[in-house]
């Protein structure tokens, strides 16, 4: 019987720079290509230090883990597809799992919840909205609910939204109480960056 390849990529820079992480079923979910990834992580720099990092949509973790290797304090990963979860996990405890909070749950119940609970402890997050294409069936109407999602975060606890889309679609300049500071193109995807200032 042949040997399936497990699907694995590295983390790109800081305390755990190549360390391997795994990588779901790719029917169930796309990894943010280290191209988009290293583009990321050259704009937020320094800035990313002791803060923490919301990764919605979470997949393997890919990004969240990547925030925690340079110096983040604290990774949330929002991710709905038990796979993906298992993955995640995994890929937490290969890291750190210390600074890890992991929710199998809807990004858009999960989110609410993670923003009241930095509210009340007046802390600040980047928050990165990953989700899946919108020319998968059954997320047709993915970027209005993300959309949607965006508007009903207060200003106070956000650093930075950061959205990763197809690049075909492009997001409005203003969402709810942000601003869109700058968009970069990789090919199939793009990043959108927003900020209240």
């Amino acid at each position: 019987m042949a040997k399936t390849t497990e699907l694995t990529t590295k983390i790109i820079g800081g305390k755990y720079k190549g360390k391997k992480l795994l990588l779901p079923s790719k029917t169930v979910t796309r990894s943010s290509k280290s191209r988009l990834k290293e583009s990321l992580f050259n704009t937020l720099q320094f800035d990313i230090l002791d803060q923490n990092f919301v990764e919605v949509f979470g997949g393997s973790g890919s990004v969240g883990l990547e925030a925690i290797s340079r110096g983040a304090s604290r990774a949330y990963f929002i991710e709905q597809n038990s796979e993906s979860y298992k993955t995640l996990q995994s890929n937490c405890r290969l890291v750190d799992s210390t600074r890890c909070e992991t929710y199998l749950a809807d990004a858009f119940i999960q989110l609410p919840k993670i923003v009241e609970t930095l509210l009340k402890e007046d802390k600040k997050a980047y928050i990165y909205i990953d989700p899946p294409f919108a020319i998968r069936e059954g997320h047709e109407d993915i970027y209005q609910k993300v959309i949607r999602m965006i508007e009903d975060i207060p200003q106070e606890v956000v650093i930075k939204i950061i959205i990763e889309h197809m690049t075909q679609v492009d997001f409005p300049e203003r969402i709810g109480s942000f601003s869109l500071e700058k968009r970069k193109k990789f090919g199939k995807s793009s990043l959108s960056y927003y900020s209240s200032n």
